[in-house]
């Protein structure tokens, strides 16, 4: 008999006349709470609702067994339950008879803190305290915020009493009383004839159970607590008794210790105010939810695998092993049991339904919203599904206090789901309709707030298309993405074919068919074998995820994995992921294909469409705000949003790893293929090996050296792709949550995070209110884009031929110098010889390795490019933990080299104006890096006197002067070059329609953001935030005074300073400067100050190493002393991350924008993955379960602080600049428009900037992390834990000075972004 069918048995077993004779004894105050628990609980649940029914169907009654001895066995179980209930009665009765409790009176509305160790109790009060439940949680906090407070006020009183300014000083719990100020005496006097009931009033459905051992551990806590306070009453009268024995000249104190004193009190009042009133800024988690949600992602995955591939007896088999464990009963949730209760609704099945209903209880969870929308849909689904069982579901849900209308609100619904719930709701409710809502309230920011309040002069870009185009283009767009991949032409094609070439590539595919035909029969093998592999526990193993897909589909991401595999190899690893992560690509889009989401999602985009199109009607709603209301307007049917399973990181490895095996050992070649005098075998094109990565081994993937000869001589001209890949062919979908947007139908993450980190989707989940961020990448994603035909031609052409190191065009592999082959048996060589020749094969092999790298690379990008050459496109746009946002395609888009950016240019074109060709010549001259401390006029007045080359380079690119290529962007210079050519013949240029993208760009935009959070005037004008008639070069400023540090140690006979005559310049400490800010170390700013010198012939190599020591300490120096309010900026940030990290916590902070930030760096820890080819060691710094990286918190505290700040500065920059009407892009602190708006974009630009600094940015920093940790500090903690926590606390509230610069000046300087 199961363990399941027991408890539905014994529970089922004359409940009723179990508690009449309980009843008989006991009066309802005096039942034993355990009883009163039972009917409460689990009569309410079961005997007063529809699933009485469904425990009697579980119930295991054997079918032929003799009616009085089941009638014996009924009574013997009976007595045995009395016997236990009047034990256990006593026993709660024993627990309770002599505690004396206190209660202390605690604000109302206080925040949970984190809860320490309860206080050591005395000898003669030793009590046994079982656990606590909320209430005595919450008892428990607030008497520990009382024993904090003494503390600090016991800190205060000592100091106090040191100075001798007051004699005697009283602290709040040194009265005679024996009790505190705010503490009441209750006493509950029990005897076992007649015990007072622990609560009185119970409210709902609560199980009295619960309460009880909440009220049980908050009497003991609170006993406890007020036996601690009365301690420290008597230690305070003996320090005040003691403390009338010294004299004034005896305590003699710094005035700094008595500001520390006022600030320890300020702060705690303010502390106490944070505690009592709560904050929806602080970010709470379950701890022990993150504990377990890998376990539980795994286990949801498992069964929606199963579910997936109708494998219901496996996935039922599944639930029930797992239910069956304690262990694993602990840790499960009730999302896991509703995956089976949708299946069951699915089919109707009611009875199934109460079954699971049952497990949830026996695993002591609730019904969630999911668990009561199946039930519901599965009413809904029965034609004859009585209204009284329906009314009862619904009474059930509100007392557990769910809302109707939120079942409609927060779940997700798949196919028909949604229409059944109503359907069932409407049968007792026939005038029911959801309240909805749209989620399209205004953003809580103060920086935003007019923007979505006063819209009467916003002016919303349309696009160049009219409604019927842009559907086209999303039927096109939405095929794409339901192959999952697309085939394109490599650029490589325009080729000649040779016979050679046609021959391999023929080989190619009939081996092709082959490994197909093996791959498929080997797979199939395989799963007949899991399919059978059964054990007592049911572990789960891959069978289900190799169900989702076709086989075909799985055998075809093989070989393609195949044609992408470098002649050098890849790491098992790299490959494993790439191959799990495609099945899982696939799995999802069939999951959306089978919840009917196309047809909606055709009919919600067919209507969005008319916000962006010419012909649509004017609509005053961002892309954003329109499709909430159009989803809303269009409820019925599946859910757009989130509903899809998705694989876990370690299952799509261990996957991947899986058809790596398959392929290694089933994929063979005739060694003869290409050589007929070879011994004819069969032998493996790919096979298993192992490498040293500096001290590790990895296991890594080779490519037999004939298949890698028979792919270079074949040089195929086609190249399949990911459907995210590419560009899309229409505009994204808007972000509307965390969980949808960009793409159509492929899943895409607003937020990129490493493999398996899941922290920052639950910050972003927990916050509400992201509407501002959201509508700035919707905006950026919004810019159409096409290609630059003539250049790319150009470009194409040099790539073809050789390459061109000088143009950053990777030459072929044809070009790679020879790997020299020698025999390391040969005794002709010395052993420095051989080693010799091994370095030469290893740094041969690197080379080709590079190249091949680096060739397809540019291979990829050139065939997208060319493939889009005819089309409009668009790239959506996602953002990493900081808020920096990207476009989601991968190789091809604007943040790419400078190849990839010159081909790029805006779909729309607009006229240059009276000064946008101007603009076009400054940002040729910029491109170039020359003229970099010129002003303006003067760059425009050189870009004059070289007309000639300009124009020469437009027409003869590479047969004329070719001065475009001597600039710092050659490529991008080009197409300035071409661009203004067109201009300047044009009849008009103030009239000709430019397309080209103009720049402007931060001058050290980090300096610039420290630069105004210090109010620091000096860094300020170094770094271009005050109007000056040419720009400052903050570059050559510190260039500048490391010169003068130099001279002065030179006649201080200094020999390195002597050594570095005439050797500093600007590019020596460029980079070292540009990454101080974004936390370099003094090692790593060595390292980039030692390549450069390596760069300059005529330094001596001898003293690299030493004279980069010496310059980058004086680099160091020169940014201190010229920026003192930054160092003491980012010294302040750095320590308070060093303090948080050591208390054992996560930085975290929220951006102005709403953005919550977390630092996702914890110590390693290695989790090996066991399989047949090798045994893989993930090494897995993000999980919350391991304590955080000091170091790397640290560190990487300040630099992404100010990511985080300049990333808020461009998303108000683009949400400004689209409700001008602009066409706005970024690379992070390079803002491009076309040339006509570039003085509308400054002056955007610096209105936002100002806005964004004037906000108080570090007090509200400081706040938010004063809230956040150190709100709650254990009463019984260590001195020297009570120091640190006092420490952080004091560093925190500490807010650096600032400066007296003017941010309004910001708005009048031409050189801050130029």
């Amino acid at each position: 008999m199961s363990l399941l069918r027991v408890c539905a048995f014994a529970k089922c077993l004359n409940r009723r006349s179990l508690f009449e004779q309980c009843a008989i004894r006991l009066s309802p105050a005096d039942r034993c709470q355990l009883c009163v628990s039972l009917r409460d609980g689990a009569v309410r649940r079961i005997s007063e609702t529809p699933w009485q029914l469904q425990r009697k169907n579980i119930s295991f009654v054997p079918k032929r067994e003799d009616a009085k001895k089941r009638e014996l066995k009924q009574s013997q179980l009976l007595h045995v339950l009395e016997a236990r209930i009047q034990q256990l009665q006593s026993d709660t009765v024993l627990d309770v008879q002599h505690a004396k409790v206190h209660f202390l009176k605690a604000p109302s509305s206080g925040r949970e803190l984190l809860s320490g160790k309860g206080p050591k109790s005395t000898p003669k009060e030793k009590t046994v305290i079982p656990k606590s439940g909320q209430t005595g949680a919450k008892e428990a906090s607030k008497s520990q915020l009382s024993r904090w407070k003494e503390k600090l006020n016991r800190e205060k009183n000592k100091k106090l009493e040191n100075v001798k300014l007051k004699p005697t000083v009283k602290s709040k719990g040194s009265k005679s009383s024996s009790s505190l100020p705010s503490t009441t005496h209750k006493t509950i006097s029990t005897t076992a004839k007649k015990p007072e009931p622990l609560i009185k009033n119970i409210k709902g459905h609560k199980k009295v159970s619960d309460q009880t051992s909440a009220g049980v551990s908050s009497t003991v806590t609170s006993t406890a607590a007020a036996g601690t306070a009365t301690k420290t009453q008597k230690e305070s009268k003996g320090k005040q008794k003691g403390s009338k024995k010294h004299t004034v000249a005896d305590a003699k104190v710094s005035s700094k210790e008595l500001v520390e004193v006022k600030e320890m009190e300020r702060l705690s009042q303010q502390v106490s105010q944070w505690t009592s009133s709560s904050n929806p800024q602080v970010l709470q988690r379950d701890s022990e939810k993150s504990a377990c949600g890998d376990l539980i992602q795994s286990i949801c995955s498992y069964l929606e695998a199963c579910v997936f591939a109708e494998d219901f007896d496996r996935a039922q088999r599944f639930l029930i092993s797992q239910h069956r464990i304690r262990r694993g009963r602990k840790v499960m949730k009730t999302d896991v049991y509703n995956i089976m209760m949708r299946l069951w609704a699915k089919k109707g099945n009611l009875n199934q339904i109460g079954r699971i209903f049952i497990l949830l209880e026996e695993a002591h969870l609730k019904p969630n919203l999911g668990s009561y929308c199946s039930a519901l849909e599965c009413m809904g689904r029965k034609p004859d599904c009585p209204p009284k069982v329906i009314t009862r579901c619904l009474t059930q849900m509100e007392e557990d206090g769910l809302s109707l209308d939120d079942v409609f609100r927060k779940c997700v619904f798949r196919q028909d789901e949604r229409d059944m719930v109503l359907k069932a709701v409407q049968i007792v409710q026939p005038d029911y309709q959801p309240s909805l809502n749209t989620n399209t309230g205004q953003c809580s920011s103060s920086l935003v707030q007019d923007y979505y309040t006063q819209r009467s002069d916003h002016q919303y870009p349309k696009l160049d298309f009219s409604h019927e185009e842009l559907h086209q283009r999303f039927k096109q767009q939405l095929t794409i993405e339901q192959d999952c991949n697309i085939t394109i032409d490599s650029v490589e094609a325009a080729k000649p074919i040779t016979e050679k070439m046609a021959k391999m590539r023929k080989l190619l595919a009939d081996q092709r068919v082959l490994w197909q035909k093996s791959l498929l029969q080997a797979l199939r093998e395989s799963k007949r074998i899991l399919a059978n592999t059964t054990t007592v526990t049911f572990k789960p193993n891959l069978y289900p995820y190799l169900c989702v897909l076709e086989d075909k589909e799985y055998v075809d991401i093989m070989i393609q994995s195949i044609d992408n595999l470098p002649p050098s190899g890849e790491s098992l690893k790299v490959l494993a992921k790439y191959l799990g992560s495609r099945v899982n690509t696939k799995y999802q889009v069939r999951q959306k294909q089978q919840n009917q989401m196309v047809e909606k999602l055709n009919n919600i985009y067919n209507t969005y469409t008319d916000l962006l199109a010419k012909d649509g009607k004017e609509c005053g709603a961002l892309p954003r705000e329109q499709w909430c209301k159009i989803e809303t307007e269009q409820s019925s049917g599946p859910s757009l949003e989130g509903g899809e399973a998705d694989l876990p990181y370690i299952v799509t490895l261990e996957l991947g790893i899986y058809m790596l095996d398959l392929m290694v050992k089933n994929l063979k070649i005739d060694s003869d293929i290409l050589n007929p005098t070879f011994n004819r075998k069969h032998i493996p094109i790919i096979y298993h090996m192992y490498t040293f990565r500096s001290t590790r081994q990895v296991g890594f993937i080779k490519p037999h050296p004939i298949l890698s000869q028979m792919q270079q001589d074949a040089t195929e001209t086609k190249l399949t792709f990911d459907s995210f890949v590419m560009p899309m062919l229409c505009p994204p979908v808007p972000w509307t949550s965390v969980k949808f947007g960009a793409y159509l139908l492929t899943p895409s993450k607003l937020m990129r995070t490493g493999e398996g980190a899941t922290q920052h989707e639950v910050l972003l989940e927990e916050c509400k209110n992201l509407h501002a961020v959201l509508d700035s990448l919707n905006q950026l994603g919004n810019c159409a884009w096409r290609i630059n035909k003539p250049l790319l031609d150009i470009i194409i052409s040099i790539f073809n031929d050789r390459g061109s190191d000088k143009l950053d065009i990777p030459p072929p592999l044809s070009e790679a110098p020879k790997i020299p082959h020698f025999n390391p048996q040969d005794p002709s060589y010395t052993s420095s010889e051989k080693a010799h020749m091994k370095r030469e094969v290893s740094n041969a092999r690197k080379k080709c390795s590079e190249m091949h790298s680096l060739r397809m690379d540019a291979l990829y990008k050139l065939s997208i490019a060319n493939h889009m050459r005819d089309e409009i496109f668009w790239f959506p746009h996602n953002m990493d933990f900081r808020g920096r946002t990207y476009p989601c395609p991968p190789y091809f888009n604007h943040l790419g080299s400078d190849v990839t950016r010159a081909v790029l240019v805006f779909a729309e074109g607009k006229p240059l104006g009276p000064k946008g060709l101007d603009w076009i010549k400054i940002h040729l001259v910029n491109l170039t890096g020359l003229k970099k401390r010129s002003s303006l006029e003067g760059r425009l007045e050189y870009a004059n006197t070289i007309m000639e080359d300009i124009l020469d380079s437009a027409d003869n690119p590479l047969t004329g002067k070719k001065w475009w290529m001597n600039a710092d962007e050659p490529w991008q210079a080009l197409g300035c070059c071409m661009e203004i050519a067109n201009a300047v013949r044009s009849p008009d240029p103030t009239r000709f329609i430019s397309h080209f993208p103009v720049h402007q760009d931060g001058s050290c935009n980090g300096l610039q953001h420290y630069a105004a959070l210090g109010r620091d005037v000096i860094g300020a004008t170094s770094v271009n935030l005050t109007p000056c008639e040419v720009p400052q070069d903050v570059y050559s400023g510190v260039a500048q005074q490391v010169e003068e540090f130099r001279v002065r140690d030179e006649q201080n006979g200094v020999k390195i300073a002597q050594v570095l005559e005439g050797v500093i310049s600007r590019k020596v400490v460029k980079q070292t400067v540009m990454t101080v800010v974004y936390g370099v170390t003094r090692f790593g700013g060595r390292l980039q100050i030692e390549k450069r010198l390596k760069e300059i012939d005529e330094f001596p190599k001898e003293h690299v190493w030493e004279a980069s020591h010496y310059l980058v300490r004086l680099v160091f120096s020169s940014l201190k002393e010229m920026f003192t309010g930054t160092r003491e900026i980012q010294d302040w940030l750095t320590e308070s991350a060093r303090l948080i990290s050591k208390a054992g916590h996560t930085v975290e902070w929220v951006t102005p924008l709403g953005l919550p930030v977390i630092q996702p760096y914890h110590r390693t820890r290695v989790q090996v993955l066991k399989s047949t080819i090798q045994h893989v060691y993930l090494q897995i710094n993000h999980d919350i379960k391991q304590r955080p990286d000091t170091v790397k918190q640290k560190n990487a505290f300040p630099p992404n602080f100010i990511h985080s700040l300049d990333s808020t500065h461009m998303m108000l920059t683009a949400l400004h600049c689209y409700s001008a009407g602009l066409a706005f892009v970024s690379v992070h602190d390079c803002f491009w428009t076309h040339a006509i708006t570039v003085d509308t974009m400054n002056r955007i630009c610096r209105e936002q900037f100002v806005a964004l600094h004037s906000q108080p940015i570090l007090q509200e920093l400081s706040n938010y992390l004063v809230q956040k940790y150190c709100t709650g500090i254990p009463a019984e903690a260590k001195k020297k834990k009570y120091q640190e926590y006092m420490k952080l606390m004091m560093l925190l509230a500490k807010v650096p000075q600032t400066g007296d610069f003017d941010l309004q000046r910001v708005k009048e300087s031409t050189y801050f972004f130029s």
